[in-house]
């Protein structure tokens, strides 16, 4: 079973009944393999939800003057005539959850993935996992307007990022954790009370300078009660 903080509880939950399954009567081992029946679908059946339909930007709101636009399924973000910071984030806020996405960096491929944000004009609160080119942090987070670099990924983790190509991101967050992969590798580890405080937006950013094309597709969340 795939390590969460939540997935973890529960499991400790099962191992305790089941460890304990010897001492019970022959009678109620029909009743606890209903039991443990039930709790294991409910954490493998956990429902993920495509937050982008490939078709339009229906769920999503765009902040600033950069070029946001879908184009055979994918979602791309392409520096526009401002060379601002750009931002399109979800209509829907989130608290914990997971995000799995595929990205596909072009020209200077600068860009990441807000979490828990909120955003006025072009201005963003929150927390990004930075998607950037090689030697640049991807998989890291930075806190906008604020602290700056909370954690770098170890530098020999940069090669996973196989930039020009499809590359997979996984975020988690729940509660004060926050943990990223990429192409499956995990990437950093990170604890932060004001991270667990707060509760916000899913948003995907393009940096400014211009020369800025990023791709996006199959962006899934999947909400951890």
């Amino acid at each position: 079973m795939e390590y969460n903080p939540c997935g973890q509880m529960k499991a400790g939950k099962l191992y305790l009944v089941i460890s304990q399954i010897e001492l019970l009567p022959m009678k109620k081992l029909s009743v606890i393999s209903i039991t443990l029946l039930v709790l294991f679908q409910g954490l493998i059946l956990a429902q993920s939800e495509s937050i982008f339909n490939g078709k339009d930007l229906t769920g999503w709101t765009i902040y600033g003057t950069e070029k946001w636009y879908v184009e055979d399924g994918v979602l791309i973000c392409e520096s526009g005539p401002d060379k601002e910071y750009g931002y399109l984030g979800t209509d829907k806020q989130y608290k914990d959850f997971e995000l799995t996405v595929e990205f596909k960096q072009g020209a200077d491929g600068n860009s990441g993935v807000f979490f828990r944000s909120s955003i006025e004009g072009t201005k963003i609160t929150g927390w990004q996992v930075e998607v950037a080119p090689p030697g640049s942090n991807t998989g890291g987070i930075y806190e906008s307007y604020g602290r700056g670099w909370l954690i770098k990924p170890d530098i020999e983790l940069d090669k996973h990022l196989k930039f020009g190509e499809w590359n997979h991101m996984k975020i988690r967050v729940v509660g004060n954790l926050v943990e990223t992969w990429l192409n499956g590798k995990k990437m950093i580890t990170f604890e932060d009370e004001k991270i667990g405080g707060a509760t916000g937006s899913i948003a995907l950013q393009i940096h400014s300078g211009g020369g800025i094309k990023v791709m996006w597709r199959n962006l899934e969340v999947k909400v951890i009660e």
